[in-house]
C-alpha cells in the first residue's frame, strides 16, 4: 500500500532530506555571500561572466535540490520526475562549467596556499565525484532509497568549497573545512541508520568513498605525475 500524504509528512526520512538539503544550501549561500550574493554590499571584485553563470548553476543546483524534496514528500512525483531531466541537465551545466571555472583557476594562478596545480586537484575531483554520484543516482531513479542517498551525497561533496569562504572557519584550513563536510556525512548517515536500524549500502559505500577520497585527494595532488598531467591541463584548455 503506498503512504498517505500524513504519513510522509510525518516521516523522519523526510526531515532527514529535507534538513540536509536546507543546510546545504545555507553553507552555499554563507560562503559564498561575500563574494558573490552579497558582494556589492561588501565591495568585492567583480566576477567574470563565467564565475556568475557558475554562481547562478550552483544556486540553481541548491534550490532544486529543496524543491525536489519537499516535492517527494507532497506525493507530487509526476512534478519531481519532470524537473528531475531539468536537474539532469544542470548536473552536467555544474559539471562542465566547474572544472572550466578550476582550469581557469590554476592557469590564472589563484589558490589559496598551495601552489595552483596543487590545489586544482580539489575542485576537479569534486566534479568528477559529483557526476559520478548523481550519475549513479540517476541510473537507480527507479529505486528511490538509493536514488535519494546518492543525491544527497553527491551534493553534500560540493561543500567544501563553499565551508572554505565562511569568515570564522576560514583560517583552520583544510582540516576544518574538510572536516566539517565530512562531520555533515557522516551525521546524515547516523541519523539515517538510527531511524532505519541498519546501514543504506548506498550510504555504506557511497560515504566511505567519499570521506576516503579527501586524504587520497591530498596525497594525488603532491605527485609529480599530477602536477605534470595538471600543467597539461592548464596549458591545453
Amino acid at each position: 500500500m503506498d503512504a498517505t500524504p500524513a504519513k510522509l509528512r510525518s516521516d523522519p526520512d523526510r526531515l532527514l532530506f529535507l534538513g540536509a538539503a536546507i543546510i546545504a544550501a545555507l553553507l552555499m549561500v554563507g560562503g559564498f555571500a561575500r563574494t558573490y550574493y552579497l558582494k556589492t554590499a561588501f565591495g568585492t571584485p567583480s566576477l567574470t561572466a563565467l564565475l556568475h553563470v557558475h554562481g547562478l548553476v550552483m544556486t540553481l543546483w541548491f534550490t532544486l535540490l529543496v524543491v525536489q524534496v519537499r516535492l517527494v514528500a507532497n506525493r507530487r512525483l509526476d512534478l519531481h520526475r519532470r524537473l528531475g531531466w531539468i536537474a539532469a541537465g544542470l548536473a552536467v551545466l555544474l559539471v562542465v562549467l566547474g572544472s572550466t571555472v578550476a582550469i581557469s583557476a590554476a592557469r590564472q594562478g589563484h589558490s589559496p596556499g598551495p601552489p595552483p596545480l596543487v590545489f586544482v586537484m580539489l575542485p576537479l575531483s569534486i566534479m568528477v565525484i559529483f557526476a559520478l554520484f548523481t550519475g549513479l543516482a540517476i541510473y537507480y531513479r527507479g529505486r528511490p532509497d538509493i536514488h535519494k542517498r546518492l543525491m544527497l551525497l553527491g551534493s553534500l561533496n560540493m561543500l567544501s568549497p563553499a565551508i572554505a569562504r565562511i569568515p570564522v572557519l576560514h583560517s583552520g584550513g583544510p582540516a576544518v573545512f574538510i572536516g566539517l563536510t565530512v562531520f555533515l556525512i557522516l551525521g546524515c548517515v547516523a541519523v539515517d541508520t538510527i531511524r532505519n536500524r541498519r546501514l543504506h549500502p548506498a550510504f555504506g559505500w557511497g560515504a566511505g568513498l567519499l570521506i576516503l577520497s579527501f586524504p587520497l585527494r591530498m596525497f594525488l595532488g603532491n605527485t609529480e605525475a599530477w602536477q605534470r598531467f595538471a600543467a597539461w591541463l592548464v596549458e591545453s584548455t
